[in-house]
C-alpha cells in the first residue's frame, strides 16, 4: 500500500507547501510594519485599532511557519528543505527573544529602577 503521507509520489504538493509556508514567513516583516504604514498615509486610527493584532500575527507568523515547515520537510523527507526552515527559525528566534525579554521581563521594572 502505498504512503498517503507528503513522500511518495507527490513531490509538487511538497514543494507547493514549502513555497507557501516560505512566502508566509516572509510577510511577516510587512504584517510588523502595517500599522505603521497606515498611520504614515494618514490612517491613525488603523494603528490604535489593529497594531497590537498585527503585532501578534507578525509574531505568530514568525514562529508557526518555520515550525510547520520543518514538520513539511521531515514528513516529504526533503533534508534540502530541512537546512532553510532551521535558519528560518534561527532568525526569527532573534526577535521573538527580544520582544520576550524587552517587552515582557523588562516592563515588569518600574521607570528609572535600576533593578527589579
Amino acid at each position: 500500500m502505498e504512503n498517503a503521507g507528503l513522500s511518495g509520489g507527490t513531490p509538487a504538493r511538497a514543494d507547493r507547501l514549502v513555497r507557501v509556508l516560505s512566502w508566509w514567513w516572509v510577510s511577516a516583516p510587512l504584517l510588523l510594519c502595517a500599522p505603521a504604514i497606515a498611520h504614515a498615509m494618514g490612517w491613525p486610527e488603523m494603528r490604535r485599532e489593529a497594531g497590537r493584532a498585527f503585532g501578534l500575527l507578525a509574531l505568530l507568523t514568525a514562529v508557526l511557519a518555520p515550525a510547520v515547515g520543518l514538520v513539511v520537510a521531515r514528513l516529504a523527507d526533503r533534508r534540502d528543505v530541512r537546512g532553510r526552515f532551521l535558519i528560518m527559525a534561527a532568525v526569527s528566534s532573534v526577535p521573538v527573544v527580544l520582544f520576550l525579554v524587552f517587552g515582557l521581563l523588562l516592563a515588569e521594572c518600574p521607570d528609572g529602577a535600576a533593578r527589579c
